[in-house]
């Protein structure tokens, strides 16, 4: 089959992004265009501030994969477009754009969940590197700041299928990462900040209690139901993780241990500083907030790791992916990779850059959908809260 080059556009959350890659499995171009910056002042994503930035950035953003791919808009395939979930004002920008382009193109129009694309983010690495062999079922974590998933993943004709077996029933992992920074004044994003800042503390500092969650599906057999009989798909072991209960121990903690004064301090001093370094970061923090950093830190990552591969033994899975923008902070994977090792268990992770919102990743997931010519009518829209099935 000759090859097929895939344009994908990704606007779901605060990044603008577009890539070419060749057939799901070549990275060709990846551009991303950020708002962090923008955002930092409000200490997190405002909506209607990044739906008016991608409006201004797709264009020059679809430009530039194209130039660096070394492709015209003629010359690809498909447009690929992430449809959700995500915030739907931003989702809509770069569906709109993906749907003129095709339109005047005459190019099939491909809608993606953005959550899928963070799975094919590492398929596609795993791809480049000469691995074309998935050991299934594949367990797959999605952790970001917007979402904590655990899936099972199995391949169904070229595409893949999913069952839900765990999501965070309040504070995604890295919002609460976010939140905390917040709390501390250690400014907005607040993930990169804390892995950097937990290396100087003491993780062992400050005990946090696990999260209590009960599960329907960890109780007795309903009445009538034999142990031996087949579990219904609700009635299937359930892993879902809680963080905002951590969150709010935090604000204990600062509360009892009376850090208030401290954290304006450090709040204003960060504040003046335009590109902050780990050096102005450290000048501003004593031990106790270095020990707190750490010790949250630690908690939310035993946690994560603890029910992924609790997960992972309960339904005898044979490769686990971990994947989104919080697959970026070391403690975490270096925990998953020591503790699968021990359990002889697989563990894939994508690269930094495609551990975070990106558009390879949509123009790779959408490529088994090319083979299988699932395309898109004109008329879908934006699915802010879309699930993956």
């Amino acid at each position: 089959m000759p090859d097929v080059y895939i344009l994908g556009i990704e606007s779901s959350c605060d990044e603008t992004a577009a890539a070419v890659v060749r057939s799901g499995e070549k990275l060709v171009s990846n551009v991303v265009a950020s708002q962090i910056a923008l955002h930092q002042a409000y200490g997190g994503v405002v909506p209607e501030l990044a739906s008016r930035e991608h409006l201004r950035a797709i264009v020059p953003v679809v430009r530039q994969a194209l130039l660096e791919a070394k492709r015209t808009y003629q010359s690809v395939d498909a447009i690929a477009v992430t449809q959700g979930p995500g915030l739907a004002g931003a989702l809509l920008v770069g569906i709109s754009y993906a749907k003129a382009l095709a339109y005047a193109l005459d190019k099939p129009l491909i809608a993606v969940n953005h959550l899928e694309g963070h799975i094919h983010a590492v398929l596609l690495e795993e791809r480049q590197k000469g691995n074309h062999e998935v050991r299934f079922p594949v367990l797959a974590l999605v952790v970001s700041g917007g979402h904590t998933h655990l899936y099972l993943a199995a391949q169904k004709n070229e595409g893949w299928t999913y069952e839900n077996i765990g999501h965070t029933r309040d504070d995604a992992a890295g919002e609460a990462f976010d939140k905390v920074a917040k709390l501390l004044g250690l400014g907005y994003p607040g993930g990169p900040v804390i892995d950097r800042l937990a290396l100087r503390g003491d993780a062992g500092a400050v005990k946090f209690p696990p999260a209590q969650i009960k599960h329907r599906d960890r109780r007795e057999p309903k009445a009538g139901q034999a142990k031996d009989q087949p579990k219904s798909e609700e009635d299937r072991p359930r892993f879902d993780f809680s963080y905002s209960g951590i969150k709010t121990a935090v604000l204990r903690y600062i509360e009892v241990h009376e850090m208030r004064s401290s954290i304006e301090r450090r709040r204003e001093a960060i504040a003046k500083i335009q590109k902050p370094k780990l050096e102005d970061y450290l000048a501003n923090c004593d031990k106790k907030t270095l020990d707190l950093v750490a010790s949250f830190q630690r908690a939310v990552v035993e946690d994560l790791v603890g029910k992924t591969l609790a997960a992972a033994r309960a339904y005898d899975i044979a490769a686990l992916f971990v994947t989104g923008g919080v697959a970026a902070n070391n403690e975490l994977r270096e925990t998953f990779e020591q503790r699968a090792a021990q359990e002889g268990l697989p563990v894939n992770f994508p690269s930094r850059p495609l551990s975070t919102d990106n558009a390879a990743m949509i123009a790779a997931a959408a490529y088994p959908k090319f083979l299988a010519g699932d395309f898109a009518a004109m008329d879908f829209s934006a699915e802010a809260s879309l699930t993956l099935r």
